[in-house]
Formats: C-alpha cells, sequence, structure tokens
C-alpha cells in the first residue's frame, strides 16, 4: 500500500528553499544555490515490495557484520545464514553482504555494515515505521530497529506492515540529506566550516538509503555519493 499526502507536491525550487531553511536553523553552512534535485512528478522511486525487500533482508546480514566486531562470528553466520535461505532471502543481498556467508569478508566490510544501521533506517522511513529523520546529529536506535524488523517473522508478514510514503516525502528528506552532506564535505575541505551538531557518518550512510530509492542501481554501495 502507499501512503500519499495528498496535497500538490512541492517543486524542487520549493523543496531547496525549506530545507535551506531547517539548515541553517541548525547552524550548518547553506549554498543557497547547490543544484536541486528532481521534480516529485518524474521521479520513479522503487516499488514499496524491492524497499521493503531490502531492508528486511539487508538486516539480518547487518547482524552477522556486529557479531565479527563483537569476535562471534562463526556462531552468527551459523545461525542468520540458515534464516536467510529458508526465508528466501539470499538474491536480495548486495556484494558486500553476501561476502558476510561465504567468510570472504574484510574487517572494513564489517565496519561499512554496522554503519548500515543508518542507510536501514531511511528505508524505515521510508517504510512508514519511523516518524522523522531530520536530526542527523546521533545514530539511530538500533533496538528500536531491531525490535521493527524481527517482528515479522517473513518478508511478506514486513511487506504487509509497510506503508511507503508519498514521492513528495521521500525527495524532501533525500533533498536534505543531499544538502547535509554538501556541508559536511566542505568541513573536510575546510575544518572552519560551521555543521552544527551533524554526525557525518549519519548523514553519507542515510543519504545512501535515500539514494538508493530512486537510483537506477541496484547495489547501494555502486551510487555515487558526490554532491
Amino acid at each position: 500500500m502507499s501512503r500519499l499526502s495528498g496535497e500538490n507536491p512541492e517543486s524542487p525550487e520549493q523543496r531547496r528553499a525549506k530545507n535551506n531553511e531547517i539548515i541553517k536553523s541548525q547552524g550548518i553552512k547553506c549554498y543557497e544555490d547547490l543544484p536541486v534535485t528532481i521534480d516529485a512528478e518524474e521521479a520513479k522511486p522503487k516499488s514499496l515490495e524491492e524497499i521493503a525487500a531490502r531492508a528486511y533482508s539487508c538486516f539480518w546480514v547487518i547482524q552477522i557484520a556486529c557479531d565479527v566486531n563483537n569476535g562471534v562470528y562463526e556462531d552468527s553466520v551459523d545461525y542468520f545464514k540458515p534464516l536467510l535461505e529458508e526465508r528466501g532471502l539470499i538474491g536480495y543481498l548486495n556484494a558486500k553482504e553476501k561476502r558476510f556467508l561465504d567468510g570472504t569478508y574484510t574487517l572494513q566490510d564489517a565496519v561499512d555494515m554496522d554503519w548500515a544501521y543508518e542507510a536501514l533506517y531511511s528505508l524505515l522511513y521510508a517504510l512508514g515505521f519511523v516518524d522523522d529523520i531530520r536530526n542527523a546529529s546521533t545514530v539511530c536506535d538500533s533496538y528500536c530497529v531491531i525490535k521493527t524488523v524481527n517482528s515479522s517473522p517473513t518478508l511478506k508478514d514486513f511487506i504487509g506492515r509497510c506503508a511507503l510514503r508519498s514521492n513528495s516525502e521521500l525527495l524532501e528528506a533525500l533533498d536534505l540529506y543531499y544538502r547535509y552532506d554538501w556541508a559536511i564535505t566542505e568541513k573536510r575541505l575546510d575544518p572552519a566550516t560551521p555543521t552544527g551538531n551533524l554526525n557525518a557518518s549519519v548523514v553519507i550512510e542515510r543519504r545512501r538509503g535515500l539514494e538508493w530509492i530512486f537510483a537506477d542501481e541496484a547495489d547501494w554501495y555502486d551510487i555515487s555519493m558526490d554532491t
């Protein structure tokens, strides 16, 4: 099912103006003329089913990655790999995620997948489980994420609980995180750049999830994150 706002979609310029005000109110450097994102009527997001499958499938591999960091990989993969197979989720995994199932992952993969909680959080926002993701100062509540996804015993059950947001809502969030990303990129170039309380890793990973919703790429690690 889809949840539509019932309002006329904002133009990209209106969206930019609104988000610029949010950014300035947070004490973040704002590039007023940073290019706009796509029009809501032209945007072609992935389907509710595709987004839900990505969220539900990657969640289980994130647990393995966290257990790598906790030194209990073998026990974790012995538990989660059969679960992924039994629920028919292997085909929804990207290349990095599959490496955790065959033991070819790197330590950097484990770090990346730990941070994938934030990309997943963006998808949960898109699917109606999270009310607001404008605050990018702190990491998401992983226990809330676990409770949300783990309460569904199958992908079909999870899909049935989802309510996909409108294009306008999703593009507004994507546009905001695109502008957050510009600010943290500027800070890397000039440490004096004001970025409020933004957590750079949170910004990048949540933007990755939002970009993936509208991207042609199936693997969100293949998406360009330029600003």
